[in-house]
């Protein structure tokens, strides 16, 4: 079977990975890739805002299954332009990734069908969002309702960092904003929930604690993502019931009144309040680094997981899990999530020496004559297994000194919670 994975960043890789390991698969395209999945997959270039030339491309290589990582791709509709051409793609098609790409979209499911979230408003215009702010209580959470890459949420603590954000996000930063969301400050510990769903049924897809911001002790500005680990330490029978009952089985059925239904991953991030889960936001893709942290554990094919999306038989796949703790720690270029430099090259990958349970993941890297160059802001994953996190952040911690990388930086301090 050959298989198609689209995007190019560490979800990417570690999908590829999971992917090879299948002795079901005997070629996989990444479009396009990085660095890393060159090692195990074709990379393509190819623009992913070309949808017919990627289905010309899937059809002329008879690409049996494509598998699409990225959230822009989603929202825009690729899964439905495929569809029609008789094409397998797991993931949820345009209706469905509203629940990502507008935020606004997914409050109103929420508020229709009591799912709990944050308190909020919903503004289309500078004046009227800064008005709001003179009868606003401090600390708020300001956010962009299109897609942002993760960075188009500020907690602001004051009415100067408020007018800042609402500033940014109406000037463009994430795109053309026509509107934006104010909401409550949550007062809890943030995780992200996942399940994979075939349209019919739905199973639990793991737990993960991510780490969005750029400074040690989760200060300073919003990223992609600097580090995660998995299982969530909030994770209990109770708060999983709660979780299903009262966010996860409400979203599924309003997207079903909707007239659609959910296939693929969905991903959940959730603020625990007084042991009550609210829901924050939906990503309709596996998150990424928790992607890099969660798929190393699973035992079940990949691949299988993937066709029974597809093919509407997800009960018949029994999801089968290692009992290990996962710790990723992602390596970013100088200056992330502001400016920095492209094309930095990244000395003594050779000489890191990953043990059986160690995973290197690439994010923004591409290879030139034999050499591997940082061209992203996140770069490189580095994720261990192991029967508690501190052993897995040890061995990490060995493969981060052995690169040694002068061009980039990471945070000492992913899973301090759960670290000794």
């Amino acid at each position: 079977m050959k298989v198609g994975v689209i995007g190019s960043g560490g979800r990417e890789h570690a999908i590829c990975l999971g992917l090879k390991n299948s002795s079901k698969i005997e070629k996989i395209y990444c479009f396009p890739g990085n660095a890393g999945t060159s090692e195990i997959a074709e990379n393509v270039i190819l623009n992913l805002d070309d949808f017919e030339n990627i289905k010309n491309f899937i059809l002329d290589n008879q690409i049996d299954l494509i598998v699409v990582g990225p959230e822009k791709p989603l929202v825009d509709g690729l899964v439905d332009f495929l569809e029609q051409f008789n094409i397998k793609v797991f993931g949820p098609n345009k209706i469905a990734s509203q629940l990502e790409g507008s935020k606004i979209f997914t409050k109103q499911l929420c508020q229709k069908y009591n799912i709990p979230t944050a308190k909020f408003g919903i503004f289309q215009n500078k004046q009227d969002a800064k008005k709001f702010l003179e009868k606003t209580e401090y600390p708020i959470v300001i956010k962009a309702d299109n897609l942002a890459s993760g960075k188009g949420v500020y907690i602001c603590n004051d009415d100067k960092e408020a007018q800042i954000a609402i500033n940014e996000i109406f000037d463009g930063k994430f795109g053309l904003a026509k509107n934006l969301l104010i909401e409550e400050f949550l007062n809890g510990e943030e995780m992200s929930y996942f399940i994979v769903s075939d349209g019919l049924i739905y199973k639990n897809f793991g737990t993960a604690q991510d780490h969005k911001r750029v400074l040690e002790g989760d200060r300073g500005k919003n990223t992609g993502g600097m580090g995660a680990y998995s299982p969530s330490r909030l994770i209990s029978e109770d708060i999983e019931n709660k979780i299903i009952n009262k966010i996860i089985k409400p979203t599924l059925k309003g997207l079903a009144e909707h007239g659609t239904r959910y296939k693929g991953f969905l991903y959940a991030g959730l603020m625990i309040v007084n042991n009550e889960p609210f829901l924050i936001e939906y990503n309709v893709r596996m998150g990424d680094p928790e992607c890099q942290t969660i798929l190393p554990k699973l035992k079940t094919d990949l691949s299988e997981v993937f066709l029974a999306c597809c093919n509407e038989s997800l009960d018949k796949v029994n999801l089968d899990w290692q009992n290990k703790k996962s710790l990723c720690v992602v390596v970013c270029s100088n200056g992330y999530p502001d400016e920095f430099k492209k094309n930095i090259k990244i000395e003594n990958l050779k000489s890191i020496n990953l043990q059986s349970q160690d995973y290197l993941f690439h994010a923004g890297t591409t290879k030139k004559n034999g050499e591997v160059y940082a061209t992203g802001g996140r770069v490189l994953n580095f994720v261990s297994l192991s029967d508690n996190f501190n052993e897995a952040k040890m061995s990490i911690t060995k493969n981060l000194d052995k690169l040694n990388w002068s061009g980039g930086f990471f945070r000492k301090d992913i899973g301090y919670k759960v670290i000794k």
